[in-house]
């Protein structure tokens, strides 16, 4: 590791992958809470000789063999890590000081110390003792998905087959050629994948996708009878709501159960996009939407929710994290949590392409409230839209822009590389200059030498850090238009 990556580490403080520990003649007891817990999440960095400042305060030169000996013995044992794994610290100088770094990599085990459960949430490693909390946890390394599970005493009378010349249209209406349009209502269920073979017994039948998708109410509760999403709405009364909508029913009709509830309490702001009128308020809605239902653990008890509130809405769901952390455009990494039910709301169009979702709500977002969404990958998995009522995009364009507008990042630049980075910057505020270099087809040091420019001169202002932060167009009007 080199010494930049280790500034940069020690600046940035702990997080969910980092931890520091002060380490003597003898490696602590939290040390390997927190390989445990490490191990059960993302994996990460263990740092002895830090403190919790990130302060580097060092380990004695002559413990650190000992140390590292006695180390590789205890995470060796299974009375202590269970199951036990293979571990290499490495010995690292800075400033002048000796430290140990481990690297604990993930893992596809559920691991114990000292047969206790430990879970990072945030930069703190947690004892796991509730059953649900415990499940999560075996759920999360599963390499199957749940929607695959097969019930063979499904019959067809269990599944709604009245919604399926609704969906076959709805299929044609996106593809006009799709091959859904001439099959049986048999063939369609087969092609989509809601038919499988249990492996283990060999049974086959249709499976949870098929009960989610298009079950009838009284079999979805019985295969999941923890299955809902609460809709709510708290803008006057915040401990209760001012009005409510749970929804039990199946994932297609839920979708516009929940878009109606969303019509008939957010604001529906004009937005021209060239010259076609489109609903911010519906496309935004959507992405939330159809994220919470379609990507959710439907094993988990946690319910899913749908809220809005004066000044923001939110959607949660019980979620398989991969990664942890806030997603952007730039770090998304798409993984499907249910390959089945995703696609089958991509043939009917009521989904795109995985990772589109996060780039939608970052594109449109600001232009109805003015602010970036939040996305949090986490066991519950968060989108949080922040709401204005008094924010209007047209408005705002013209009192920073006047009647230039919709002619913005065509004037404003010194040069022509300029006007097209601003371009960039207005379509998607949190891109990065790399994703910048890659869609100009320059360097990344060309273009960040002319953001420094337009920094200079005060076209542009960054806020926040490197992940998570968001570019600011703030143009001077004195400026030569």
């Amino acid at each position: 590791m080199d010494i930049k990556k280790l500034q940069s580490i020690f600046a940035i403080g702990e997080t969910v992958a980092v931890e520091f520990k002060r380490c003597g003649n003898g490696i602590e007891s939290d040390t390997y809470e927190t390989i445990c817990s490490f191990l059960n999440r993302y994996g990460g960095d263990i740092f002895l000789g830090v403190e919790n400042s990130g302060k580097v305060c060092g380990v004695p030169k002559n413990a650190v063999e000992d140390n590292i000996k006695n180390f590789i013995t205890m995470i060796s044992n299974p009375d202590v890590i269970s199951p036990t794994v293979y571990l290499v610290p490495e010995i690292l100088e800075y400033e002048g000081q000796t430290i140990i770094h481990i690297h604990v990599p993930p893992s596809s085990e559920v691991h114990s110390y000292k047969k206790i459960i430990y879970d990072r949430n945030n930069d703190a490693d947690v004892k796991v003792t509730a059953t649900n909390q415990i499940a999560a946890l075996y759920i999360r390394k599963q390499k199957i998905f749940t929607e695959k599970k097969v019930y063979p005493y499904a019959k067809n009378e269990h599944l709604r087959f009245d919604l399926l010349p609704r969906i076959r249209q709805m299929a044609v209406n996106r593809n006009k050629d799709h091959p859904w349009k001439d099959m049986t209502d048999s063939e369609l269920l087969q092609s989509a994948g809601l038919v499988s073979e249990d492996a283990e017994t060999g049974k086959r039948g249709y499976n949870l996708a098929a009960i989610m998708l298009l079950g009838r109410d009284d079999i979805i509760f019985s295969t999941n009878p923890v299955y809902r999403t609460d809709a709510l709405l708290r803008k006057v009364n915040f401990d209760r709501y001012d009005d409510r909508l749970i929804v039990q029913t199946n994932l297609i009709e839920s979708y516009y159960l929940l878009l109606k509830f969303a019509e008939k309490h957010l604001w529906d702001k004009f937005y021209l996009e060239g010259d076609i009128s489109v609903s911010l308020r519906n496309i935004i809605a959507r992405e939330m939407l159809v994220n919470t239902l379609i990507h959710r653990e439907f094993t988990s008890a946690h319910y899913a929710k749908f809220i809005i509130e004066k000044d923001r809405m939110f959607t949660e769901n019980a979620n398989r994290a991969v990664t942890g952390g806030v997603i952007t455009p730039d770090n998304f990494d798409p993984t499907p949590k249910n390959p089945i039910i995703a696609a089958f709301f991509r043939n009917i169009g009521l989904a795109d392409e995985l990772g589109s979702g996060v780039r939608r709500l970052h594109h449109y977002v600001p232009k109805y409230s003015g602010k970036v969404p939040e996305l949090i990958d986490g066991d519950i998995f968060r989108i949080i839209v922040p709401l204005d009522d008094n924010y209007s995009y047209d408005v705002e364009m013209d009192k920073k822009f006047g009647d230039v507008g919709e002619k913005f990042g065509e004037k404003f630049g010194e040069n022509e590389t300029q006007n097209k980075i601003l371009s960039e910057m207005r379509e998607n505020p949190t891109i990065s200059a790399k994703s910048i270099a890659e869609k100009l087809g320059l360097t990344t040091r060309a273009i960040e030498k002319n953001i420094r420019a337009l920094k200079d001169l005060g076209t542009v202002e960054r806020v926040g850090g490197a992940r998570g932060g968001r570019w600011v167009l703030s143009i001077n009007k004195e400026q030569k238009l």
